[in-house]
């Protein structure tokens, strides 16, 4: 599933992924392929992204987090 994690300044990632592990506030969770559509708030934390062959970790302050349609968009 394509993956952008977004910030004011910058896109901090832009690529694919298998598993995204998410620090929502009510406790982390993941989306794996073909999730739900969703839309959720974040809080401080980490967003990890999974391919499948290397983790990327990105620190966030809070933000918003749409999936729909195969695709995560994250903004921190």
């Amino acid at each position: 599933m394509q993956v952008d994690i977004l910030t004011p300044d910058a896109t901090l990632f832009s690529g694919e992924a298998k598993i995204v592990t998410l620090p929502g506030v009510n406790g982390s969770f993941q989306i794996m392929n073909m999730h739900a559509p969703l839309i959720s708030a974040l809080t401080f934390g980490n967003v990890i992204v999974d391919n499948g062959s290397e983790k990327h970790e990105f620190p966030v302050k809070g933000g918003i987090v749409e999936v729909l349609d195969n695709k995560i968009v994250i903004l921190a």
